[in-house]
């Protein structure tokens, strides 16, 4: 019966929007300590060592748990404990300084395999292996013992008197002589075949296990060669800064992060190569998850042990130190180990799972939210600094104590695998004064105002994307952008109109802002708004740009247009 606390998921397959596998994925369980991992890769051979390596680590943490939690039976135990409760919290002020004196850059020679192949199948008796390797060297062979000679002294009978005065008596001696040399000469030959079938069958069986091994020795060596190709590779597309590579080392460098026993690092991450903003999703431990144990004393009287905890002010205060040193940490090991420069601004959104003490519901909430720019973070001596005034410096958002786990909106969340997305091409370039924008194709002009709103919108992390055709008055676009104060989610619409625009349109933006969770809606037409649309957006996060706000966007950007509705009608209607 197995019980291993370990259980690892089979393996999960995911796909792309065009059909191509983007990831294997497989969920590791720990029972014992209550622990779930989701763990990816672009490749299984990189998979396995990477669940190999987290499996070691769950082993290692378990035994640990196993010994703390073995009964303090006496005033030497309690003082152990007691060094260790002190530890444990000395641990948590140290979470950031325990970072700057490592090296976060990848190993990439770790990510390969580099033990010695061993065969474990070797079991056939009578064939000899090698200790380490377990390659079948050499079969046993039985030693066959020479033949019996009648001339053997085993063979010649003793005479005595009688033997030679009485002669029957001597045949009879001669002929048992002869028919013990008969029965040996039969049980030699029988040792001799049976020795001789066995030798056969084991030099075959050498053969065969020789075989075998060379079998899985060249198995394992193209497993190792792929792995080690795979691992090139990926090192050669993250230098060359690809998206997927940059991403996958990112998981790479926080997976590798050292964390105590009792903080169970989780996280998601999205990267956006355009803009160099890498965004995680940071799980953090809730408030009753992090160490508090200050003493253990033994009472001798009555054989028994107390504990001392932190009181909940100081617990709440060591908590919110812990929160604020994780994200600065992560940022750090993420602008630390990346050389090739692939990651310009990091947002971390740093999430707890806890239950609700008025509902008593498990909720997730995001409670801190920050984004760093490179170049400002690194020039941060983090090893003197408070890890809550740094985080206010760069503008991070949280409530004033993060153990009330008050929910503040993430200065970026978005959701990147939106299937609305679409591939996006240039317009703007080929404008000039006598492009007609109320004239053009109502697909084009969508694609321009993305164009247009991608430089409006070009800081650290921003992005504009273009959702799929469709004519239905949903959402055109859809700007990301990180900017704490002004920006988020910013819903687009786009209308080629050659008439005025009414409410009806500005109430469907309104309504598409609420349904997609967005920050702010804008509605971009090539004509004009009615006085009830103006009307209606005032007080809104609603923003009206007319045909003359349109042609003032694209002029301060560098590109000349004209509107002519009438031509534009006349146009439309011969179409």
């Amino acid at each position: 019966m197995d019980t291993s606390p370990i259980r690892i998921s089979d393996v999960t397959v995911r796909y792309t929007s065009t059909g191509k596998v983007s990831s294997y994925c497989v969920e590791c369980f720990h029972d014992g300590l209550k622990e779930h991992r989701e763990v990816k890769s672009s490749d299984t051979g990189v998979l396995t060592n990477k669940v190999q390596a987290l499996v070691d680590r769950w082993e290692e943490k378990w035994q640990k748990t196993l010994h703390q939690n073995s009964k303090v039976e006496s005033a030497s135990a309690a003082e152990a404990a007691t060094a260790e409760a002190q530890r444990a919290l000395a641990e948590c002020e140290q979470l950031l300084a325990h970072t700057l004196a490592k090296d976060d850059r990848v190993d990439w020679g770790k990510l390969k395999i580099h033990k010695p192949f061993s065969w474990a199948h070797g079991s056939v008796p009578g064939i000899q292996y090698k200790p380490k390797s377990g390659e079948p060297i050499a079969a046993k062979v039985i030693q066959i013992p020479d033949a019996p000679e009648r001339t053997d002294a085993k063979y010649k009978p003793r005479f005595g008197l009688l033997d030679h005065l009485l002669g029957f008596m001597k045949r009879g001696k001669l002929e048992a002589m002869d028919l013990l040399f008969a029965n040996d000469i039969q049980a030699h030959s029988i040792t001799r075949t049976k020795a001789v079938e066995t030798n056969s069958q084991r030099e075959t069986a050498l053969r065969c296990e020789r075989l075998a091994f060379e079998a899985a020795r060249e198995a394992y060596d193209a497993q190792v060669a792929a792995i080690s190709a795979k691992v090139d590779e990926l090192h050669n597309a993250w230098s060359k800064k690809s998206a997927d590579a940059v991403m996958e080392h990112a998981e790479l460098v926080l997976n590798a992060s050292e964390y105590p026993d009792w903080l169970n690092p989780d996280f998601a991450i999205g990267y956006f190569a355009d803009s160099g903003m890498m965004i995680v999703d940071y799980q953090l431990p809730p408030p009753d998850g992090i160490p508090t144990l200050e003493r253990v004393t033994f009472v001798k009287s009555r054989n028994e042990t107390t504990e001392k905890h932190l009181t909940d002010a100081k617990a709440q205060k060591l908590f919110d130190t812990i929160c604020y040193q994780i994200a600065l940490r992560t940022i750090h090991e993420l602008f630390e180990a990346d050389e090739p420069n692939a990651i310009q601004a990091v947002t971390f959104n740093g999430w707890v799972e806890a239950t609700n003490k008025a509902t008593g519901r498990t909720e997730r909430a995001c409670i801190l939210s920050v984004q760093a720019l490179k170049e400002e973070f690194l020039a941060f001596d983090l090893a003197k600094i408070d890890p809550k005034a740094c985080f206010k410096l760069l503008k991070g958002v949280a409530a004033s104590s993060l153990a009330q786990l008050a929910p503040v909106r993430p200065v970026i969340q978005l959701d990147r695998d939106d299937t609305r997305f679409v591939d996006s091409y240039d317009v703007a370039s080929k404008l000039d004064e006598s492009t007609n924008l109320a004239a053009m194709s109502w697909e084009d002009f969508e694609h321009l105002v993305r164009e247009l709103f991608g430089k409006v919108f070009s800081g650290p992390g921003a992005e504009v994307k273009v959702t799929q055709a469709s004519r239905d008055g949903g959402v055109d676009a859809i700007a990301l952008d990180p900017d704490p104060i002004k920006g988020g989610k910013i819903v687009i619409q786009a209308k080629r109109y050659t008439g005025t625009v009414g409410v009806s349109a500005v109430r469907d933006l309104y309504g598409t802002v609420l349904n997609e969770g967005a920050n702010r809606g804008i509605l971009v037409t090539t004509s004009n708004f009615g006085p009830d649309a103006y009307k209606f957006a005032a007080g809104k996060p609603i923003t009206l740009l007319n045909g003359s706000n349109l042609l003032s966007l694209l002029s301060d950007h560098g590109h000349k247009a004209k509107i002519d509705l009438a031509e534009a009608k006349r146009l439309l209607q011969n179409a």
